[in-house]
């Protein structure tokens, strides 16, 4: 038997605020026992992972060796339109995908 991915976790400056922007980019709710020290975002339709966010000290300082390819289910201006208005910044559009990143700098694309 092989293991499989339970959550992906963030360290973050601000756990329920980047929370709830993965909650409403990915169509689900933050946890209702959510803290400002740690948040918990469950998969939208079992579709995991999960996604933990908990409280450290220390900014984000250098680009993330990790990040998450996001599928548009429309156009992906119009995708890209939505994110944009929960929070998120465009850093590089390209041919096929618009790079961005959260409310605090964690890279990804959507394409």
């Amino acid at each position: 038997m092989s293991t499989y991915i339970k959550a992906v976790t963030f360290d973050c400056r601000e756990p329920l605020a980047l929370a709830a922007f993965w909650a409403a980019a990915l169509g689900s709710n933050v946890d209702e026992d959510a803290t400002a020290d740690r948040a918990y975002v469950e998969a939208p339709g079992w579709g995991g992972p999960n996604m933990w966010f908990v409280r450290v000290p220390e900014p984000k300082t250098a680009k993330n060796r990790m990040h998450f390819d996001l599928r548009s289910p429309g156009p992906v201006e119009q995708e890209v339109a939505r994110l944009r208005g929960l929070g998120a910044q465009i850093l590089r559009v390209l041919p096929d995908l618009t790079v961005m990143c959260d409310p605090e700098g964690n890279e990804f694309c959507v394409e």
